[in-house]
């Protein structure tokens, strides 16, 4: 086996014959209907478009190109992004040629640090990372070969080097505004020989004696990094890239999706319930206070954050994942008692209101907890270790969408008027 571009290369062309296999005997076929509630609901559960690298079960969770993510919560990111691109692991040696193309390509331009370091002092970490991302457009292999004449059957390949690219880069610079926004000192250079997961954590420069700091990075990277197509950071990310804009204004425009209070901030809205509890209560509540504080919360008209999910129906599976890191590294840590004990107390409170569809807690009901307890306390930059792990998703599902030939999205839209004037036909 060769690079990730040399087996992308080999696969593509199968790929594109079932396609056109399906187009060609079946393109008439009805996949799925449209109601008048999926109209007017952010077109929920509505089957639209196509997404290969993940896939979402309301009985089963995140899996990806078919494999539980509870089955690769013990892989690097690296092989992760490879298995998101290729339908498979790589082996050794091509997890060795990966890290040795992100390690030769990790230098982010001078450019890039004087224009954030020229912003106010009070810029959301994310828009810092966004505006990074969204600067180092200049860079486009993708635009450059674009605008000199490029053939559409082969899209995919500087749009793979433009992905490799802002992956690299990415990490670096996320790092070094954490340490320029929050005063924690000099930028850290990438290390040699550390992989990705490990360099992030290790740029980020919070003392890790043990490890287990970087090994949450990169669990925390991989549990994150994909979640099929339809959610507001792929689904803005991908409808941008049909434009055949290159994959710094996609990946730019999947994270400002991203940074919206009902997707990437999740994590700490949910952080910041369980430190009421604990400062309400001066550690751990027992479990009469815990319900009490919790009916209070729903009677005051408000949810519980971390708990609810827009498709599963159980607990997601990657909240079991972090649980059981919590479990093995933090056990004694008051706030990650808080959050067992909440999974242990809520669902039952939840489901005696009657009113949730899943009493059960997502992802994000976790993982701010294990990031606090590292130290890392600034809440606003929580949603940067999301977006740094989400842009393996992101742009993989670009490669893929080029790769296929996939046209310029366009959905129909329709007036108030129009429906109701078909539904009282």
């Amino acid at each position: 086996m060769g690079s990730l571009k040399e087996n992308l290369a080999a696969k593509i062309p199968g790929w594109r014959e079932d396609i056109r296999y399906l187009l060609k005997n079946h393109g008439d076929k009805q996949i799925s209907t449209v109601n008048v509630s999926q109209l007017y609901g952010g077109s929920r559960g509505l089957i639209a478009m196509v997404c290969d690298t993940s896939s979402v079960s309301a009985d089963t969770g995140l899996s990806i190109r078919g494999i539980p993510i509870k089955q690769l919560k013990d892989r690097i990111p690296e092989e992760i992004f490879y298995l998101l691109c290729t339908g498979e692991l790589p082996d050794q040696k091509e997890i060795s040629y990966l890290q040795k193309t992100l390690e030769a390509r990790s230098k982010v331009p001078a450019y890039v640090w004087k224009i954030l370091e020229a912003m106010p002092k009070d810029s959301h970490p994310m828009a810092m990372l966004n505006t990074a991302i969204l600067v180092m457009e200049r860079e486009s292999k993708f635009r450059k070969l674009y605008d000199n004449g490029l053939r559409k059957e082969d899209y995919w390949i500087p749009t793979l080097e433009d992905g490799l690219d802002i992956l690299a880069r990415i990490t670096v610079t996320a790092a070094g505004i954490y340490r320029m926004k929050f005063k924690k000192g000099r930028r850290i250079n990438w290390k040699k020989g550390l992989d990705w997961g490990g360099n992030f954590a290790h740029m980020l420069g919070i003392k890790d004696r043990k490890g287990s700091f970087a090994h949450l990075i990169r669990f925390y990277m991989v549990v994150h990094s994909d979640h099929e197509g339809g959610t507001v950071s792929s689904h803005s990310s991908s409808c941008v890239a049909s434009a055949l804009s290159d994959s710094y204004y996609a990946v730019s425009a999947g994270l400002n999706g991203l940074a919206g209070p009902l997707h990437g901030l999740a994590n700490q809205e949910c952080l910041h319930w369980v430190l009421m509890l604990h400062d309400k209560f001066g550690g751990v509540p027992s479990d009469e206070q815990l319900r009490q504080f919790a009916w209070d919360t729903l009677k005051s008209g408000k949810v519980i954050p971390g708990y609810g999910h827009a498709v599963l129906r159980i607990t997601d599976p990657r909240f079991d994942a972090f649980l059981e890191f919590g479990a093995e590294h933090m056990p004694e840590d008051p706030i990650f008692q808080i959050v067992s004990k909440i999974y242990r107390i809520v669902p039952d409170v939840l489901r005696e209101q009657g009113k949730a569809k899943d009493p059960w807690p997502n992802v994000d009901a976790a993982s701010g907890a294990l990031l606090y307890h590292y130290g890392m306390k600034e809440f606003s930059y929580y949603t940067v270790m999301f977006a740094v792990s989400r842009a393996m998703g992101l742009v993989s599902q670009m490669i893929i969408g080029r790769a296929m030939e996939y046209p310029i999205e366009r959905p129909k839209s329709v007036t108030t008027d129009w429906v109701k004037k078909h539904v009282a036909q």
